[in-house]
């Protein structure tokens, strides 16, 4: 058995860190909302992204591989300097964003198990986080973060700790649910905008960099095209593999959530933190620990991934070394925005600013960033000037167009739901005020 399963645990990587990083403390808090809000009734959502988050994954691992080079880079070579900036400014205050919401998640999490003070936990989050990128090689490291992939099956463990109604779930998986309520199309845009992230394109990009760099020297597939089939291969495995675990996690937080959250009438949950707190009572101490270790566990996972996309993305536009496997005084730059994204994750959690309205706030700067940067991804993946004779395939491009869709898609309703909920609430003030 170890003899057959060991060349597959050495394709996998960028891709299954990748995955992992998806179900971050603040995609719990959406998964554990469509569980609690809807039961079963939006399992069918995971199958359906599933194939689009394969095919435009694989086409940032691609680009990556196959020029030498990460996203940033390569879209200096498409858009106007300017356009770039833009995008990778915007990138990393999402990303700033969404640390502070994992580090309060994450704080809240071991707070809610053996209490004390949230802020000093966040800290020591954020502070071990930091440490780890700066002080360990990237080879050690990465094998640190594909550890720290294995505390998600505390999900699987939550699920099979509960009483689960396996027909229920099956249908509420194969056959797609429709309600035209603003909440569940809401809900439906938040999880395409949680399991198709910009970051999550930089970050993977760059980790095929990285991972040149280790098995085959510096040079991209198209100067060592006798190597090129290999990992093309093991990135197609590799992202495969990485995002079926990430959507199978998500299934198991919906499901967890459904038989729990949803079947006791608890329907309003915000957090992930607040999804494990209310899993207590109801599902018992066992299945809230493993729901906390999860939040932990995942949160480790994420916030590097965070903070590392941003800085690669940065590095590459002032043409900054950039790499995890280099020592600080080789990379300054580099570790220095690692530092600030991180830092100021850690000093957000200090303010009055509401963690669920700065992840909404979030979202909709990934759905304003997703949109010309998976469009730019599609130009260059196509273009031979760029990919040479390593384009992507026909199928692979109708995938990524297909996500591309969708993902414009849910940019424009989550815009036009933010203004119905916009005059609603001014409607609502004039009528009252008047």
């Amino acid at each position: 058995m170890k003899k057959y399963l060991s060349p597959w645990f050495k394709k996998l990587g960028p891709g299954l860190i990748t995955g992992a990083a998806d179900d971050d403390p603040s995609g719990i808090a959406t998964y554990s909302q469509g569980g609690a809000q809807f039961g079963f009734g939006t399992l069918w959502t995971l199958l359906l992204t599933y194939p689009l988050m394969v095919g435009i994954q694989m086409i940032s691992a691609r680009i990556g591989c196959v020029t030498g080079q990460g996203l940033a880079a390569n879209l200096l070579r498409v858009f106007p300097r300017w356009v770039t900036l833009a995008l990778v400014a915007l990138l990393l205050a999402a990303n700033i964003i969404n640390i502070a919401a994992d580090l309060t998640a994450m704080a809240d999490a071991v707070q809610l198990v053996v209490g004390g003070p949230r802020h000093v936990y966040a800290v020591a989050f954020g502070m071990a986080c930091l440490l780890l990128q700066v002080f360990i090689p990237y080879e050690r490291y990465v094998r640190v973060l594909k550890w720290l992939t294995l505390t998600l099956f505390a999900y699987v463990g939550t699920v099979f700790a509960s009483d689960v109604p396996w027909g229920e779930v099956a249908h509420g998986t194969l056959v797609p649910k429709f309600e035209m309520s603003q909440s569940y199309l809401l809900l439906i845009v938040a999880i395409f905008g949680t399991t198709i992230s910009p970051y999550l394109f930089f970050w993977q990009a760059a980790q095929e960099v990285e991972e040149l760099k280790v098995r085959g020297g510096s040079a991209p597939l198209c100067q060592i095209q006798d190597k090129a089939q290999h990992h093309l291969h093991r990135i197609k495995v590799d992202t495969s593999l990485g995002m079926a675990f990430s959507q199978l996690i998500a299934f198991f937080i919906m499901v967890t959530t459904a038989v729990t959250l949803y079947t006791h009438g608890v329907h309003d949950i915000q957090t992930s933190a607040q999804a494990a707190e209310a899993l207590r009572p109801i599902g018992g101490e066992f299945t809230f620990l493993l729901f906390a270790a999860g939040i932990i566990g995942t949160g480790l996972l994420a916030v590097p991934v965070l903070a590392g996309s941003a800085a690669y993305a940065v590095a590459e536009i002032f043409n900054w070394s950039s790499s995890l496997g280099l020592e600080l005084k080789a990379a300054k730059g580099f570790y220095a925005i690692i530092a600030f994204a991180t830092l100021f994750g850690v000093l957000f959690d200090f303010s009055a600013i509401d963690p669920v309205k700065a992840l909404l706030w979030s979202a909709a700067i990934n759905g304003i960033v997703a949109v010309p940067l998976m469009i730019a991804m599609m130009h260059m993946a196509t273009h031979h000037k760029i990919m040479g004779q390593f384009m992507i395939s026909v199928r692979l491009k109708w995938l990524g167009w297909l996500a591309t869709t969708a993902m414009a898609i849910a940019a424009l309703a989550f815009g036009l739901f933010s203004l119905m909920e916009h005059y609603a609430l001014t409607g609502w003030l004039r009528l009252n005020l008047s």
